[in-house]
């Protein structure tokens, strides 16, 4: 009957809507999952570095891993993988408050994961941390520098093939000009999970990111 008919619509609408509800709650979580796995591999490539246990010194260990993982995850999550990045693009416009949260979540989770890792195999505390006003602003100087970078990757200046070598180049670049005052980390997470989690290392690189992106922003306001 017409009724009957109208009742299985509405059962396979229902279905349909739920799984397409699970469907999209199942991608939002391998985009998460994708940020706290490529922090805590992040993360671990820095620690140990600074611990000696690898051939590479740590800058050069942060620019490669996350130049790498620009390329393996940023398809799927753009590997952010760090809080002061999703802040500067939260303050772009390029990202939904929800999602920056849970991105900053994720990040500090795989973070936090690569911490108990380190203190496991390594020793304790990796890389104590100084709190100074240097130290403050060599952060800002640093993060600044490595997000222009990423802004212009991010607002599409920069040929994909390439997008990984130019934000892996900027962090180097960065790292370069922050370490002569501070342990040069330009990420909190990362700061969490070696040990040198302090307010410079924190407020430091999420001021330099704000200031960083919307200074390209404004030199390139056609592109963002």
């Amino acid at each position: 009957s017409e009724q009957s008919q109208k009742g299985s619509f509405s059962t396979c609408g229902i279905f349909r809507d739920l799984w397409y509800y699970i469907y999209m709650a199942y991608n939002r979580l391998m985009i998460y999952l994708a940020e706290a796995l490529g922090t805590l591999g992040l993360t671990l490539g820095v620690a140990l570095g600074f611990s000696y246990l690898s051939p590479l010194p740590p800058p050069f260990a942060a620019a490669l891993t996350l130049g790498l993982f620009v390329y393996t995850i940023g398809p799927l999550s753009g590997a952010h993988l760090n809080p002061a990045v999703t802040i500067g693009l939260w303050a772009m416009q390029k990202i939904k408050t929800s999602d920056a949260i849970a991105y900053v979540i994720a990040q500090l989770v795989g973070a936090e994961a690569a911490l108990l890792l380190v203190r496991l195999f390594v020793y304790p505390a990796v890389l104590p941390a100084v709190n100074t006003l240097p130290v403050f602003f060599a952060e800002i100087i640093g993060a600044f520098f490595f997000t222009f970078g990423v802004a212009a990757a991010v607002s599409g200046k920069v040929p994909d093939d390439i997008k990984g070598v130019v934000v892996g180049g900027s962090l180097l670049a960065g790292i370069a000009l922050a370490s002569s005052r501070s342990n040069g980390i330009l990420n909190p997470a990362v700061a969490l999970g070696v040990g040198s989690l302090a307010p410079a290392y924190v407020l430091g690189p999420i001021i330099g990111a704000i200031l960083g992106m919307r200074t390209y922003r404004l030199l390139r306001p056609e592109s963002v």
